[in-house]
């Protein structure tokens, strides 16, 4: 906006200064023409008292010799021949006889060019009725003198003019466009999560009001945030009573897998509740990105969460393999999200694929990324696309299972992908980023190793 100002307006000013400054400099060139001749024709008229008393030579050289164009040798008087006698020229005559002829024809002033200038033919009656012409010369230096003075005058006036208007379409571009930048940078704020981001309501008036209809809409934005944080809290929170409620149960189940199992569900699921409290309580993200030295062991928590889940595979007669946790594996996420995650993924096959159904997990470490694979021998997936959408279920749940996966995912640079798995179901793809750019040819060429069938 703001070179766009500045564009305007040297556009418009220069075309003002040639409006003006074109004719003016014609009608300056004009006037000093106007000017060499006319002195020329008072030069030449001072030599008509001296022609209409007499024609004798001496006198008339006397005539010529007192004027200022005679002096400088640029004046020269032509009387005819009287009867019985010779024509008198006096002075340097420089005009063609045709032109001479012609001015005494027509008795009227008249001008003829030659080299180096021009000649004014001024033509005076004598006493005996003949007609004599004096003639001026007038250097072309004469008829343009001051005119290039004049043109750069004129010249310099319309670049100051053209400088000035550049300048106050600067300031006004500068009066429009920081407010709009200002603006465009609390927006990016905001979209960044710095809630506290405002913008001064200052410039001109649809600015003003566009910074107060910002400032109006983060202000709504901060309380809408604060709203929807007190109301998970209230929700979280009102999960407490029917948690208690199921330790107690648990408590009096006596000892046994299934007891542990259950006992240690229930305290998992009050630190979940606990953990969603405090997030809500603090306004922070429950996904925050790794710094340095963040993160955790993903074997360790896979081998962890897979012990909890194995007990009830094998209640429920399903096949459980699990490859590729033998070594310590470093990943940019936090243990309770990658706990969660799993959990989630595991949960979607106990809760969708029938009793006795085979699954697996699997991890491959790379350079640059590391990728979970969970896979079932279930019936598989109809819709990828749909199950990964934020809030879709088919099976009567909340949908937001593989939500969780993928946003755990995407904090890393990666992402969640669903297809075909090698035991006939469906397969979850988890890509986990470890700090560098995706190598997204790559990893799609990649092939799934073959799993060999189970014993």
């Amino acid at each position: 906006m703001r070179w766009a100002l500045v564009k305007v307006a040297v556009a418009v000013t220069l075309m003002v200064v040639l409006a003006f400054a074109v004719p003016l400099g014609l009608v300056i060139k004009e006037m000093a023409r106007d000017r060499a001749f006319s002195n020329a024709e008072r030069q030449a008229a001072a030599i008509g008292p001296t022609l209409s008393i007499t024609a004798d030579r001496d006198a008339l050289e006397r005539a010529v010799a007192s004027t200022q164009a005679g002096a400088a040798g640029r004046m020269a008087v032509h009387v005819p021949a009287a009867p019985g006698g010779a024509p008198v020229e006096i002075g340097r005559g420089r005009a063609p006889r045709k032109d001479l002829d012609a001015t005494r024809k027509v008795v009227r002033a008249y001008i003829s060019g030659v080299p180096g200038g021009s000649t004014l033919l001024q033509p005076t009656a004598l006493s005996s009725g003949e007609i004599a012409i004096v003639e001026v010369y007038v250097p072309e230096a004469e008829v343009t003198n001051g005119v290039a003075t004049a043109w750069l005058v004129l010249a310099g006036v319309g670049i100051a003019l053209v400088i000035g208007s550049v300048a106050v379409a600067d300031r006004l571009g500068v009066r429009m466009v920081r407010p709009a930048q200002r603006l465009a940078g609390a927006a990016h704020d905001l979209g960044e999560g710095k809630l506290g981001a405002r913008v001064p309501e200052e410039g001109p008036a649809e600015l003003r009001s566009a910074a107060v209809a910002f400032n109006s809409m983060a202000d709504q934005v901060v309380q809408l945030l604060a709203n929807e944080r007190e109301l998970a809290a209230d929700l979280s929170h009102r999960l407490r009573t029917p948690l208690t409620v199921l330790r107690l149960n648990a408590a009096s189940l006596g000892e046994g897998p299934a007891a542990e199992q259950t006992r240690a569900a229930v305290e998992q699921l009050e630190r979940e509740v606990d953990t969603i409290i405090r997030t809500a309580r603090e306004a922070k993200p429950q996904t925050q990105p790794a710094g340095a030295g963040a993160g955790c062991d993903a074997s360790e928590v896979i081998r962890d969460r897979m012990a909890f889940w194995s007990a009830l595979a094998e209640d429920e007669g399903r096949e459980v393999r699990l490859a590729g946790v033998e070594r310590p594996v470093r990943i940019p996420v936090a243990r309770p999200e990658l706990a969660a995650a799993l959990d989630a993924m595991l949960g979607n096959v106990f809760r969708h694929t029938p009793e006795g159904t085979a699954f697996s997990v699997d991890v491959h470490n790379g350079e640059d990324a590391v990728i979970v694979l969970v896979s079932d021998a279930g019936a598989g997936i109809s819709d990828p696309r749909a199950a990964l959408a934020r809030g879709s279920s088919g099976g009567g749940s909340t949908g937001l299972g593989l939500d969780i996966v993928r946003r755990m995912a995407e904090s890393t640079g990666g992402d969640v992908r669903l297809g075909r798995s090698v035991l006939g179901g469906t397969e979850v793809r988890v890509w986990i980023g470890l700090g560098a750019p995706r190598p997204t040819s790559r990893i799609r060429a990649r092939r799934r190793p073959r799993r060999p069938s189970p014993a």
